[in-house]
């Protein structure tokens, strides 16, 4: 059973990912082009490693895949945040704009 929801979770997260790369591509703007990645990058990245969690079950690797996935929970916003804000400050033109 934990197989099954495992490659279900997997599946989910690609498919989650493809249409978040459709919608990278869909919008012109980049301040919306970057809100997209960072929610496909960190939604995408945390199911798939959810599925994993569930694959390997309660072991010592699954502490490893949940202290990764804090990491990347903490990082993955600020370090999008980081980019926008810089790119802000500095008097980026968005796409509408240019």
């Amino acid at each position: 059973m934990n197989i099954i929801i495992s490659n279900l979770l997997i599946f989910v997260s690609l498919g989650f990912m493809i249409f978040g790369i459709i919608g990278i591509f869909r919008f012109k703007d980049f301040y919306a082009r970057i809100l997209i990645s960072s929610k496909v990058e960190t939604v995408g990245f945390l199911t798939i490693m959810v599925g994993l969690m569930f694959r390997t079950g309660i072991s010592y690797s699954t502490m490893k895949i949940m202290l990764i996935c804090l990491l990347a929970i903490i990082t993955n916003p600020l370090s999008t945040h980081a980019i926008a804000r810089s790119a802000y400050l500095s008097g980026y033109k968005t796409g509408k704009e240019n």
